[in-house]
């Protein structure tokens, strides 16, 4: 389980994120929702620790990460995707995928899992296609894919709809509800688009000003009126 308690962010003058407490459990997909500028990336960036938290704790299975560097935590199972997928464009999709691997020995990193292939048919496909060449869409599903091959016990997912034709979006859907299922891994998924967010949450989190405003169960989002509080 990830266990955020109490958790402040600074930058400049603004408090950026203000006592922030939930938790995310294995085998749910918990959605963060809110507009834009509410926190949400400066909230993952704290839990990956690209950025220190001002105050508070971050737990992952029951153990302190506050003060874990990046890598440590990738090492301790955390995956994330960032906003803007960030993939190798020169690089082919089979050679992302392997830099998924870089937390194992070398012997276990020559192999792309075959799982990932399951999950994502397209990357085998195009597997000796450069990550640059591929559509928005296709991108999405390789940054998934490299951090999945890490074996994560948590992943986290910064709005990976964003910008992405709808054929595409169902298919990255249908993939984090199967892993949900599988029962050995949490699911964070930061969102802005409300009907994704509400076809896949078991828990749902409301942001605004850098604090939670609201939370519940995912299949009680439209009679408490989530839409509202998240759509422009």
């Amino acid at each position: 389980m990830l266990k955020i308690d109490t958790l402040h962010q600074y930058y400049g003058g603004s408090h950026i994120l203000r006592g922030l407490s939930f938790e995310a459990k294995v085998g749910e997909v918990t959605c963060l929702l809110g507009r834009n500028g509410v926190g949400k990336t400066t909230l993952l960036r704290c839990l990956m620790g690209l950025v220190p938290a001002r105050d508070g704790n971050i737990q992952w299975e029951g153990k302190p990460i506050t003060s874990l560097k990046p890598q440590q935590r990738v090492h301790a199972g955390i995956a994330y995707v960032p906003q803007g997928r960030e993939i190798f464009p020169r690089l082919t999709v089979e050679e992302n995928l392997l830099m998924g691997l870089s937390r194992f020995p070398a012997r276990e990193a020559r192999e792309v899992p075959p799982f990932i292939y399951e999950l994502f048919p397209v990357l085998e496909q195009m597997k000796q296609r450069r990550g640059g060449d591929l559509s928005g869409g296709q991108q999405q599903q390789l940054a998934i894919g490299r951090a999945l091959a890490s074996r994560p016990r948590l992943l986290i997912l910064d709005e990976p709809t964003e910008g992405i034709q709808p054929s595409v979006i169902k298919e990255i859907g249908a993939v984090i509800r199967r892993l949900a299922e599988r029962g050995d891994m949490a699911i964070l998924l930061v969102e802005q688009f409300y009907d994704f967010a509400e076809e896949l949450a078991d828990q749902y989190l409301v942001m605004a000003r850098g604090e939670i405003i609201q939370r519940g169960r995912g299949e009680n989002m439209q009679a408490e009126g989530v839409r509202g509080l998240v759509t422009i």
